[in-house]
């Protein structure tokens, strides 16, 4: 059976994809759950961070292509699950307010890299493999799936990705801005990349998110929008963080 399972570490949530037997392949019912899971996740103000995963070595390798012909097989049914199913839980993905790791090991393709991109920070294993090579299924990539991958990398980068369909090594992944590191035990440094974001003020965090979508934006931002980004400076995490600097401590964040 499919599932995305979470599990809690403290203020660290770890949600991992699986679905025995097809390398991790996204179908219907982890597409919705993803929607779900990462909805609730933003509600949660005790979260500090999340970590993907997958299981059994791999991520995720891409959507479940089996489905297609039952749920995918007409205009309408492609429209409805590339924007309610795939393109909704990317968008959950990509604006949850905690901070994002993906950890990859093994397959990263597909689906799996569109849920790769919409988070924040990436780490891989030397043996992972990335791609899309939605080329050799005849259709193109849907615009909210384009959406993030775009963000990531750039239109040159992205569209050599799906051009070509190659599926590439981690040290090329690293060239073209896909992922942020590479690490021989990503297990282990996905959960110390995510114990040192918990660490920090989780409101900064959030903030800093914002502010990293809203900024390549050409419109200037709004008085209400440079309120919201000064506003920490009332919050009691800017001055416990003041407090804890200048009596050479650690900080204490309630994200307050």
């Amino acid at each position: 059976m499919s599932d995305i399972h979470v599990e809690m570490d403290g203020e660290i949530a770890r949600i991992r994809l699986s679905n025995p037997g097809k390398l991790n392949a996204v179908d219907v019912t982890m597409w919705r759950r993803l929607r779900e899971v990462f909805s609730e996740a933003s509600a949660d103000d005790t979260l500090r961070c999340i970590v993907v995963s997958g299981e059994d070595g791999n991520f995720a390798a891409g959507a479940d292509i089996e489905e297609f012909a039952a749920i995918r097989s007409t205009l309408e049914q492609g429209i409805e699950y590339h924007t309610e199913l795939i393109g909704k839980a990317l968008h959950a993905i990509a604006q949850c307010v905690h901070p994002t790791i993906a950890a990859i090991e093994g397959v990263c393709v597909g689906g799996g890299l569109e849920i790769a991109s919409a988070c924040d920070i990436r780490i891989a294993s030397p043996q992972a493999r990335f791609g899309i090579p939605i080329n050799r299924l005849g259709f193109a990539l849907a615009p909210g799936e384009m959406h993030h991958l775009l963000n990531l990398i750039g239109k040159a980068a992205a569209l050599e990705i799906l051009l070509e369909g190659r599926v590439f090594d981690a040290s090329e992944a690293r060239e073209k801005g896909l992922i942020n590191r590479i690490a021989e035990d990503v297990p282990a440094a996905a959960m110390d990349s995510a114990r040192r974001i918990a660490q920090g003020a989780p409101l900064a965090a959030r903030m800093n998110k914002v502010l990293a979508r809203r900024l390549p934006s050409p419109h200037p931002l709004t008085e209400q929008e440079m309120q919201a980004a000064f506003a920490l400076l009332d919050s009691q995490d800017y001055r416990e963080g003041i407090a804890s600097f200048l009596e050479k401590r650690k900080p204490a964040f309630k994200g307050q």
